[in-house]
Parts: structure tokens; sequence; C-alpha cells
């Protein structure tokens, strides 16, 4: 099967976290046999801020990494016939420009000879709403959401059975614990500012607790303004600027712990979703501690995968007993490690993508229903 994606990039990680779970589904379909193939518009905002703010060199660390991965550039405006000449997949992320997703959709319901669907990585469902009803989706067979809570907002909007609760995952293929154990000091944190959806929590749950146990903090990730700056000033912590997602099993494999913030929207309107970094973190054996969120898909188990702290005094203390205890950090790191290998490795998800997509080959295709309300 012809698997063709568009993605605001693969070649870029800069602020784009999606790219971090298509390398590693993309590569596994590929192992299956699968001609993988992912799109991305010429001059997009992640490559061109990566380049802006690195060079080509920018590029090293994922070239290094996934060395078998194909990405196409396109120009706006290109003809999507052809770039959807002989696929029989095709799955189009939200971060793409309204106007292409239509065309898609368009070409889709005029021929009907490959299933197309919609990938929503994001919280702008509910956050932004208009924005995801800017995409005419009309043409689309269903929508891959990264969380059951997100896939509920598309039943409401009239998607019904049509929408497949897809999560992010981490590729073990890369992310994994070091093959040979060295010294780990401190605490290590890789993730971007934003726009301000978890200061708060950021300072309570990450910079204070870590100040107050007395370990070194170091925070990878961009758009972190002056003020930012000068918080992480205050409290100690070391800024080190982007890191390319390649790079993270080697800076969490110098570093005792790690600490998931969740942005405020998974856990006020979105709850049950978490990001990324938790299955990368768990995939690397780091011990990860965590401000608190809802698993209400029972993901994981927390008190043996991970830690929860339900205030920042309580992740000042958790902060301790896992830097004065060789054991609770060994304990965390297996049993965190066996979740991700068990349950959520890129090989399961793309398992999972086929089961989803076989009933939808176009022989046995349901009639179109309806698009986002």
């Amino acid at each position: 099967m012809k698997i063709v994606y568009f993605t605001h990039s693969l070649l870029s990680c800069w602020n784009h976290g999606n790219a971090h779970f298509l390398r590693g589904v993309l590569r596994e379909l590929a192992a299956l046999g699968h001609d993988v193939v992912a799109l991305e518009q010429e001059g997009n905002w992640s490559l061109s801020n990566l380049l802006a703010d690195h060079g080509e060199g920018g590029l090293t660390a994922f070239r290094a990494a996934y060395p078998d991965l194909r990405a196409h550039s396109y120009r706006p405006g290109a003809d999507v016939d052809m770039l959807l000449d002989g696929a029989d997949l095709v799955i189009v992320h939200e971060w793409n420009e309204p106007a292409l997703v239509a065309r898609i959709g368009r070409v889709r319901a005029r021929n009907g000879t490959f299933t197309l669907l919609f990938h929503d990585t994001h919280h702008r469902a509910v956050s932004d709403p208009d924005a995801i009803r800017a995409c005419d989706l009309d043409g689309f067979d269903g929508i891959l959401a990264f969380g059951e809570a997100l896939s509920e907002v598309y039943r409401q909007w009239g998607w019904g059975e049509r929408v497949w609760t897809w999560h992010e995952a981490a590729d073990i293929r890369h992310f994994h614990p070091p093959a040979r154990e060295s010294e780990r000091n401190g605490l290590v944190w890789i993730g971007n500012w934003g726009d301000g959806e978890r200061t708060t929590e950021l300072e309570e749950y990450l910079f204070r607790p870590a100040c107050a146990a007395g370990l070194p903090l170091d925070i990878h990730g961009v758009r972190y303004p002056g003020e930012a700056l000068g918080i992480l000033g205050r409290y100690g912590a070391r800024y080190h600027g982007w890191a390319p997602n390649a790079a993270a099993p080697d800076i969490f494999a110098r570093h005792a712990a790690t600490v998931h913030v969740p942005r405020r929207y998974y856990t006020r309107l979105l709850p049950g979703i978490p990001t990324i970094r938790v299955f990368e973190a768990l995939a690397c054996g780091i011990p990860l501690l965590s401000a608190p969120w809802s698993d209400a898909e029972g993901l994981f188990r927390p008190g043996e995968d991970f830690l929860f702290a339900k205030d920042g005094a309580e992740m000042t203390r958790r902060l301790r007993a896992v830097a004065s205890d060789p054991g609770l950090r060994a304990a965390l790191a297996r049993s965190g490690l066996e979740t991700v290998r068990e349950r959520h490795s890129c090989a399961h998800r793309a398992r999972e993508l086929l089961a989803v997509v076989d009933p939808l080959q176009p022989s046995i295709r349901p009639q179109l229903a309806g698009s986002i309300a």
C-alpha cells in the first residue's frame, strides 16, 4: 500500500511535536512493507525557524537517526492530483492550510480511489474551534484523534463512528535506554515555552521544586521570551536552547529524572492526553515525575510507571526521594519502560492504523456522511 502523509514538516521538529510521532510511525509502516512518503510545503514555519536558528546543521541529527525516511516538499498551489498519484491511503495532519485540506478532499470525493483521514494532534478543536471548522472535510472518510476526549469533540460535531482514537507513542527503535549507563546528575526538562499555557504550572511543579530540592535543572526548548529566561535565572535553571528530538535519548541518559508538566488545555478541556514526551521519556528509561493530569484512558500505571505530585510541595518531596533512592529510580525506569514496550510503541500504532484502514478500503467503503458542523 502506498501511504502519503501531508505534514507540516517531517524534517523539522522545531516547535513541531507531531514530527516526533510521524517519524516513528512512518518508519514502522515502511518496515511492514508499505511505501510511505511525507509531503511538506516549501518554506513551512517550523523548518524556516530551524534553518534560521541553526542552518543546515540543524537537520544533522534527524538525517542520522532516520536515513530511510522520505520527505518531499511541494510549492503552494502545487497540483494536488500529482501529489496524490498512486496513493492508497492519505492522511492529512491538522496543521495544514485549510485550502489544501479542501483540495485534497475534493480529489477524494471526485475519484474515490484512496482512503482519506484527517489527523488531529492538537487542542485547537477546543481552544480555537473555528480554526478547525475552517477545514472542509466533506471528502474525508474519518478522523484520527490523539485522545478519547478529542474524539468525543468530533463525535459531537457529527462524525459518529468515523472517529478513531489514535494515541501518539514512542519510536522505540530510537528512544531506548543507553547501551551503557554513565553518571546521571540532576533534572532535565525538554519542552517549549509556548504561549503562556503553563507558565504558572512550570513554576509550581518544576522550577521551584527543583530549586527547593537542591537539584540542578537543565532546560531545552524554543520560544522562551525574556520574561521566561528571567524566571529560569531566578531559580538557577540552565537554559540550553533548542535540542533536536533525535538527540533527546542522549540528553535523558545524562540526567537522573525528568518532569511532565502538561499544558492547561490537556488538564481541563482534553483530559487523558499526555504529551509525547511522556512516552519518549519512559521509553528511554528515565524516572518521570508528573504534575496532575487525569489518565482517564488508563494508558499507564501511575505510581509504578511514574509518580504524580498533587502540588509543588509534594513535587519537592518526590524529587528528593528520587534523587536519594537508587532503588526507586530503578523501579520507576523499569516499570515505565515495560509499559511503553508492551503498549505504546510506534509499531503498536502502525498496526492500529492498519486495523482502522482495512474496512475503509474503496471496495467496502461506506457512503460519506458529513463534515465538521
